[in-house]
């Protein structure tokens, strides 16, 4: 009876699942960015294959294990991966824990990452060399694929719980700063261990680790160690088994816990509404875990950003930490209003109230972020020895702060994208709403923005020196003044339309019209837009702001990646500009495709006729 309820609950869950796929597909960015990710899913499935047909078995069990980390730790960088089905959804149902996990779990193999996965996995098969340890590759790779997905499962609940406690935030604020750092910075660690000579250890260390249990199984089988065999294809099973236990307590954890409200700490006692709007920004930084999950990781990335070249003696990037936390800061807080969703109802419902907000809101980013980056810039510049730093980094670190406080304000009124009020988010804070793919599109555009604020400072210090300073503290306050009085502006005049947004999100006749003129595109355009869009900061922060830091700091002795340091001479110079040009070329592309698609919408072309 419980295997029939279990198949017969998988089955609908998995029709479920499908049927929310097939609607996604109909929306065009959704469409995009599946097809994008799935062509590069192939790709690095196709080569994985290929390791395994040449032979290369340690390299291949290392990939295996990268495939793993990539289940692990993706989800944590889209919002908590795919939950188009959310076990809240299923609370009222008579099922038990274990009944509804392995549901979910088998609902998540309907999707294009698992296929993918399960291509990659057919290396085993490959890699088998006889047709018995071949027929042994099948359940092999079958378990390791579950796996996969239960550790992704299992990593995105044990997440969550760590968001909901305030030190369990911080954990994982650090343990995703230094992930995404990771995948920019990772090549000195790489490149640190390799010289080592590791390379190893690494795979002696991905065959002990789960990923590795089904290739060791397949070349037991190979040598006729049936023992083996048996033993590694249990502990696969053991393995997805204790996985499926944990995440079935977690999900009852997370669909049971009890809200329990807190008493207040210490009143408001503010007298003034400047003072109060303050007082409670301050206090929004302070208590709520997602706005300290921001702020911890915001630093957390600066630090580790410039802290991993050490690695290999490189201290040229030390300096940078505070400005690199800046800028991912005023990307991570571009979307405040959105954040407070109907909560906005009580500052429109106040004559008057929105010049104090929009500056209560700024003077709490400054708070937050102005003190740990400048007293991070001081601390690791005099580290660093690089005694050139000095001006060029105390030019920027206020033209950043300023802009970057100005620009979160006026993103935040200007493109506002609604997310899941604060006391309706589930037992998943890492998943904000259905509107993560925009979500994501304004933290990109926010981080080319910020960072572009520090130009007029950065060039007067490259040739003036210390003159850069009083120049970066003027675009600084000029920034924060002007940006926050259009914002303010901007809320007297549309706040009732903001609030319609924020708690009723963009009705279907809106989002046709938003995109009608993007969908009218040819297809081919379309898709250069969105790889213009996700690949631009390739060539504009790694090959072109990055190696312009190594020169401007005298740090000659790496050259990595980085191809403009592999030239001579003028001839970097030239490499930098024309890497900076095709990345901010990539993006002006993207964002201009997008921009006149919209005035070409259908609604937006009858609204200028008819004005």
């Amino acid at each position: 009876m419980a295997l029939a309820l279990t198949y017969s609950t998988s089955n609908t869950l998995v029709r479920m699942r499908l049927a929310a796929f097939r609607h996604a597909l109909r929306d065009q960015f959704r469409r995009s960015w599946i097809v994008t990710g799935g062509l590069v899913g192939l790709a690095l499935a196709g080569g994985t294959i290929w390791v395994a047909a040449a032979g290369k078995d340690d390299v291949l069990v290392v990939v295996l294990g990268v495939w793993m980390l990539g289940w692990v730790i993706g989800p944590l960088f889209a919002g908590g991966g795919d939950e188009t089905l959310k076990p809240e959804y299923f609370t009222m149902l008579p099922l038990s824990p274990r009944t509804l996990s392995t549901g979910l779990v088998v609902a998540a193999l309907a999707g294009v990452a698992p296929v993918i996965s399960l291509i990659a996995l057919v290396s085993l098969v490959v890699a088998s060399g006889g047709v018995v340890a071949g027929l042994v590759a099948v359940p092999a790779l079958l378990l390791q694929l579950f796996c996969f997905v239960l550790a992704s499962r299992l990593a995105v609940a044990v997440y969550g719980v760590l968001l909901q406690v305030r030190a369990g935030a911080v954990i994982a604020a650090l343990v995703n700063a230094f992930i995404l750092a990771f995948t920019a910075q990772g090549w000195a660690l790489i490149a640190a261990f390799v010289s080592t000579d590791v390379q190893g250890t690494i795979a002696r260390a991905a065959r002990i680790a789960p990923s590795g249990w089904g290739f060791d199984a397949v070349q037991a089988a190979g040598r006729g160690d049936w023992l083996q065999v048996v033993g590694l294809l249990l502990a696969l099973v053991v393995l997805a088994v204790v996985m499926l236990f944990a995440w079935s307590a977690l999900l009852v954890r997370r669909t049971t816990a009890a809200r329990a409200g807190g008493k207040p700490r210490r009143l408001l006692t503010a007298k003034t509404p400047q003072g109060a709007a303050a007082a409670k920004e301050i206090r929004s930084w302070s208590r709520d875990l997602l706005y300290g999950h921001k702020a911890v990781f915001s630093i957390a990335y600066g630090l580790f950003f410039c802290l991993m070249p050490l690695a290999i003696g490189m201290r040229s990037m030390l300096p940078w930490a505070g400005p690199a936390a800046v800028v991912m800061a005023g990307s991570m807080c571009a979307n405040l209003y959105g954040a407070d969703g109907t909560a906005y109802w009580t500052t429109l419902m106040t004559p008057g109230s929105s010049r104090a907000d929009v500056r209560a809101r700024q003077r709490g980013f400054l708070l937050v972020f102005g003190p740990a980056t400048l007293l991070i810039t001081l601390l690791l510049t005099s580290w660093s020895g690089v005694t050139s730093a000095w001006p060029l980094v105390m030019s920027v670190l206020p033209a950043l702060l300023g802009g970057a406080a100005g620009l979160v304000v006026a993103c935040s009124v200007y493109a506002a994208v609604p997310t899941t009020d604060a006391h309706k988010r589930s037992g998943n804070p890492l998943n904000s709403g259905e509107n993560e793919g925009e979500t994501m599109g304004v933290v990109y555009v926010m981080f080319v923005l910020v960072a572009t604020t520090c130009a007029p400072a950065l060039i007067v210090a490259l040739y003036l020196g210390w003159w850069g300073v009083p120049l970066g503290v003027l675009s600084g306050v000029l920034a924060w003044w002007y940006f926050g009085r259009v914002a303010a502006r901007r809320l007297d005049r549309r706040g009732p339309e903001l609030l319609t947004l924020l708690r009723h999100g963009r009705s279907p006749a809106e989002q046709a019209k938003k995109t009608a003129g993007f969908d009218a595109l040819p297809k081919w355009r379309r898709a250069l837009a969105g790889i213009c869009l996700g690949f631009g900061a390739i060539p504009l922060f790694p090959q072109a702001v990055v190696p312009a830091i190594i020169k401007l700091t005298g740090s000659h002795s790496t050259k990595s990646w980085f191809l403009a340091l592999y030239q001579d001479g003028p001839w970097q110079w030239v490499v930098i500009v024309l890497m900076a040009a095709v990345g901010l070329s990539m993006y002006a592309y993207g964002g201009l495709t997008y921009y006149y698609a919209k005035k070409r919408a259908p609604g937006v072309q009858i609204a200028a006729a008819a004005g």
